[in-house]
């Protein structure tokens, strides 16, 4: 990569007056009159506790968020959250939507007694831009770089995982990978092999871009279409605006390292090696897999608990539906199961 690919991948690549538009669609979509959208959690307003952490993996530098409540135990299970691939970890699940009800994933589950965490893969976010795609590969080498701090600041070896999209992919790969490491596992818009996906029969028309360049356009247009993708009304459309807002201060580009994976190489899981405790998620009108597909993956999973739940009202992307609080509720009730007697 070229010194000027370089800067023009750099967060800092979007002008300030760009910036500015951005950050005004999203108190524009605050300040709008909204529908009663307020969160069902528990301790609504309670105060947090923040951390931020680098992990080092060679000369890249990953960014690492950590959210919990400031008052209560000191020892809380863990749970990390695996962003997808097109939007980092704080907007994919701590994002401010003030007037819009609550979309903070980290905010949600700290409330319900966790001690939640994510990240930034290599070149999203924070963490370094490199002239390489961060495929799914690269992504377990990233969680792997992090785990070693997580278990540092928590005492803890062994953590819970949540992943949504290509992100579920990386958490799947990852408990392959470190079985010791992994509790119990949420994989959220879950792909299996690609067959019969008309998201991914749609994406796969750039495969030779994706072959070809480590990296891909991601706009405030693109930002939106996450809303409206696969059948709009399941999410409120002015999200679009303030998650751009949180977001592309970053870079209007991320890796296609994702991208190819789920066009050319699935399946990059398998399903028998994958040990832990899983709970899949669906949303009803999610166009990455078919349920076909998602329940052969299913269907090998070795542990006996395990969980597949389809959601109704919802698409793709899990915790920004309308109908979130069901996401909570099935994901909540997975991670506190009481352990089963062995019989």
């Amino acid at each position: 990569m070229t010194d000027t690919n370089k800067e023009a991948f750099s967060r800092e690549a979007l002008a300030p007056s760009r910036r500015d538009v951005f950050v005004g669609a999203a108190l524009a979509a605050a300040a709008a009159p909204v529908a009663a959208l307020a969160a069902t959690a528990p301790g609504v307003g309670a105060e947090f506790a923040t951390d931020e952490f680098w992990a080092e993996r060679g000369t890249v530098k990953l960014y690492i968020y950590r959210k919990r409540l400031a008052a209560g135990a000191l020892q809380r299970p863990v749970l990390f959250l695996v962003h997808g691939s097109s939007i980092s970890g704080r907007p994919s699940f701590d994002l401010a939507t003030p007037g819009l009800g609550e979309y903070s994933l980290m905010n949600v589950f700290a409330r319900y007694g966790f001690d939640v965490w994510t990240m930034d893969f290599e070149g999203y976010g924070r963490s370094t831009v490199t002239p390489g795609n961060s495929d799914i590969k690269t992504g377990v080498l990233d969680l792997a770089a992090v785990m070693p701090i997580v278990k540092r600041e928590t005492g803890q070896e062994k953590f819970h995982f949540w992943g949504e999209s290509s992100g579920a992919l990386r958490a799947a790969a990852f408990a392959s990978a470190h079985p010791d490491q992994a509790d119990r596992l949420i994989l959220g818009a879950l792909t299996y092999t690609g067959k019969d996906s008309p998201t991914l029969e749609d994406r796969g028309k750039n495969l030779p871009f994706f072959r070809a360049n480590s990296r891909r356009k991601r706009d405030l247009e693109m930002v939106r279409s996450i809303f409206t993708r696969d059948h709009p009304g399941t999410s409120d459309a002015r999200l679009g605006d303030v998650l751009a807002a949180a977001e592309l201060p970053h870079g209007d580009t991320v890796p296609t390292g994702t991208y190819l994976d789920m066009t050319a190489n699935l399946p990059v899981v398998d399903p028998v090696k994958v040990k832990s405790p899983v709970l899949i998620i669906r949303g009803e009108y999610d166009g990455i897999a078919t349920i076909e597909d998602v329940s052969n993956f299913f269907d090998k999973l070795p542990n006996p608990d395990r969980q597949f739940v389809v959601l109704p009202g919802i698409a793709h992307s899990l915790q920004f539906a309308i109908n979130r609080q069901l996401v909570y509720h099935a994901a909540n009730s997975f991670l506190k199961m009481p352990k089963a007697k062995m019989v």
